[in-house]
């Protein structure tokens, strides 16, 4: 497909490259049905309360219709935010997902007696219904993590409230969504042959990547200025997010925000703390990349507009997706034929939306849910970036898929501190291919180039953004408002940390927080720094180990949600908990960084 052109209706884009959502559901009116369906088994759920814990019969039953309810439900919203994502601006996908919210929080309010009621029942009860009843095994992780967190849920008339506070909660998130991905409207910029263009959210980092400075100048200062035109509504958006992390976290008496994050995969602060702790150390190192890219890049001084463009001047990675495909094939093969096998079948079998049209929800991303194979969402542009997303997604998906083929319900969705890892590791073997095939020192510097940008970006960038998340969450914590103004220089000076003196920093940067959906996420950046982390030892361990590290690390996938995170990467032969995978990663880094010359 031709991406200079103006952006196309989401029609003009060939069958080929658009998902197959008909797999989740062939018409909308099924996708109807199982809303029904959903409503009929919340009534059935209601039913049994009072009961849970009359037998062992009855909680296994109580249990699985909670299972059937949630697969349901999740299918049926999966369903109506993909189709959403495919033209934010179609009023029809809009209210879609609208109605699956409402059905969630609907749901949720009927079923908030349930928490409660369990927590009530003794622990020596429900350990003897596991023991008259070996089927209910499977929910012992979950029983025992309930027990754990019993202090944090609340009452059944308490947690009805917070319930029905449900659809709510993710306003600030969805205004920020709508006025971004669909409202946003960016100028005209300049290509490469001096073309006007629209500037996009899918164009912009292949216009960072132009190796004519003006073209990155123009996009980056035309994105920034547009973003500082909507301050205010952007920071009361940001605004409503934080306070309810905070909201959340007081009611179920967590001491902090940030506490409250960590604590569904059972990470302690002490984790977020030394990272950042750990990365200020290696500040240094990045600083003196940046210096080594302006010396590569013959530049007098370098701004944010030039840390995204390879120096390389002889070499540039174009590639269209068929042959992105072949090169995440080849570079994943170290991970087997199942590995491969899966990689085919999600090129086959349409798992992926290819590329960008208007109003499609910008960036990249994999999802799906327990009855689906997943999907991804790129918006890709043929560049090496993109050939990087393709194999990052992949990793999430079929991380997704093994844990949903190998465990029930209950146990596939993996901790959360476990989804950047996957991901990562299909990145740094397919880095790792593509060295090791260069042809040439500018091919070799290219990708040694994207290596140590990536390592800048996961690792440096990211627990920045963690940085300026505990901020704005400390900001409202002590009873203070994040104003614009506010947001601008707390960001604008932490960005002067990471990046040092020498680069100058234009004012328009102090807008970038405005623009970063993850900053909703509540505390999830962090984990694309220690996720980086952990898949540089793996990759090191798939190396030294061969076979056995592979299948370890396969097995760590299957796993899903079985254990906690750092319970089940301590087994893989990762320690998170220890400061050593961050600080060879850093080791890493500078070794990296002592070749990067012409």
């Amino acid at each position: 497909m031709n991406q200079d052109q103006a952006l196309v209706q989401r029609a003009e884009v060939p069958v080929e490259y658009r998902w197959q959502l008909e797999d989740l559901y062939p018409t909308t009116e099924a996708w109807e049905e199982d809303l029904k369906t959903v409503e009929a088994l919340a009534d059935e759920f209601v039913s049994y309360q009072g009961k849970i814990g009359d037998s062992a019969a009855t909680f296994r039953q109580v249990l699985e219709l909670r299972d059937r309810m949630s697969r349901l439900m999740d299918k049926t919203f999966v369903y109506a935010k993909m189709k959403r994502d495919e033209d934010n601006s179609e009023s029809a996908s809009q209210a879609l997902v609208e109605r699956a919210q409402a059905l969630m929080v609907r749901v949720g309010t009927m079923a908030s007696f349930f928490l409660p009621e369990l927590m009530a029942i003794p622990q020596s009860q429900w350990e003897e219904f596991l023991q008259v009843d070996p089927e209910l095994n499977q929910y012992r992780h979950f029983l025992e993590d309930l027990v754990r967190r019993k202090q944090h849920i609340l009452s059944p008339e308490e947690e009805r409230i917070l319930a029905l506070s449900g659809e709510i909660a993710d306003s600030g998130e969805n205004i920020f969504s709508m006025l971004n991905n669909a409202d946003l409207e960016f100028p005209m910029v300049h290509d490469e042959e001096g073309r006007e263009v629209a500037l996009s959210h899918g164009r912009y980092l292949r216009f960072l990547e132009s190796k004519k400075r003006a073209v990155r100048q123009e996009a980056f200062l035309s994105l920034h200025r547009t973003y500082q035109r909507y301050r205010n509504t952007l920071a009361a958006a940001l605004n409503s997010g934080v306070k309810s992390n905070i909201f959340y976290a007081r009611a179920r008496r967590y001491p902090s925000a940030l506490t409250a994050a960590l604590d569904d995969d059972h990470i302690k602060e002490d984790v977020y703390h030394n990272l950042i702790d750990g990365i200020h150390q290696g500040l240094p190192l990045v600083q003196q990349y940046f210096r080594a890219k302006q010396d590569l890049l013959q530049l007098e001084e370098i701004h944010p507009y030039d840390l995204y463009v390879s120096p390389v001047a002889d070499f540039e990675l174009k590639v269209t997706y068929e042959e992105a495909q072949k090169m995440v094939k080849a570079g994943l093969g170290l991970l087997g034929e199942e590995y491969g096998a899966l990689l085919d079948q999600a090129f086959a079998e349409r798992w992926i939306d290819v590329y960008e049209n208007k109003g499609k929800t910008s960036g990249a991303y994999a999802w799906g849910c327990y009855d689906s194979h997943p999907y991804i969402l790129l918006n890709f542009q043929g560049t090496g970036n993109d050939l990087f997303t393709l194999a990052h997604e992949l990793g999430h998906a079929l991380h997704s898929y093994l844990s949903n083929r190998a465990q029930p319900y209950i146990n596939a969705q993996y901790p959360i501190f476990l989804a950047e890892i996957a991901s990562t590791v299909n990145e740094v073997l397919l880095v790792r291919y593509l060295i090791d095939q260069a042809q040439s020192k500018e091919e070799l510097l290219y990708y040694l180039h994207h290596f140590l940008e990536h390592f800048r970006g996961t690792v440096f960038r990211q627990t920045m953004f963690a940085e300026f998340e505990r901020l704005i969450h400390a900001q409202v914590e002590k009873g203070e408002a994040l104003t614009p103004d506010w947001l601008e220089e707390e960001y604008y000076h932490l960005a002067q940390v990471y990046h040092g003196p020498g680069v100058v920093l234009d004012p328009e940067l102090k807008a970038e927080w405005s623009r970063i959906p993850h900053f909703f996420y509540n505390f999830y950046v962090y984990k694309y720094a220690t996720g980086f982390c952990a898949a540089v030892a793996f990759v090191q361990k798939f190396i030294r180990e061969g076979s056995a590290a592979v299948e370890a690390y396969l097995e760590l996938l299957r796993s899903g949600g079985t254990d906690y995170p750092l319970v089940l990467l301590a087994k893989a032969g990762v320690d998170l908990a220890q400061p050593q995978p961050i600080t060879d990663a850093m080791t890493m880094f500078q070794e990296l960084l002592t070749g990067f010359t012409l």
